[in-house]
């Protein structure tokens, strides 16, 4: 089994509510998000964040106004709505629930005790 993969899958799983806790302190321009997310070490690409920012937008719980740039085309800031202010908390919820099971289940688990090649990455 591939480290990488599962590292990746898990990153997936939690883009959306990065993105929606990002959007939620403040009004974002994608590049803005990009560099955000790179912060918290998820590094994202355009192509991955245009197509999962209309998503959100169709399921209403986004919107976005264009701005007037001095260097370029108008930017696309997004907002939270209503709807995604209530589903960023129920995400936010399910969030702290998952972690604390995780840590719970994990609190045992010390790497440093495991032992020697018991884990082979690849596979």
């Amino acid at each position: 089994m591939n480290t990488e993969n599962t590292k990746a899958q898990m990153r997936k799983g939690i883009l959306e509510f990065c993105i929606l806790s990002l959007i939620n302190e403040k009004e974002m321009y994608v590049s803005d998000l990009i560099d955000e997310l790179k912060k918290g070490k998820l590094d994202v690409v355009e192509g991955t964040l245009y197509p999962l920012l209309t998503r959100l937008k169709n399921g209403e719980f986004l919107s976005y106004r264009w701005e007037e740039s001095t260097g370029g085309p108008p930017r696309k800031y997004y907002q939270l709505t209503e709807k995604g202010k209530l589903f960023l908390a129920e995400l936010l919820n399910t969030w702290n629930e998952l972690t604390d099971s995780v840590n719970q289940i994990t609190k045992n688990n010390n790497p440093t005790n495991a032992p020697e090649n018991s884990f082979e990455p690849n596979n």
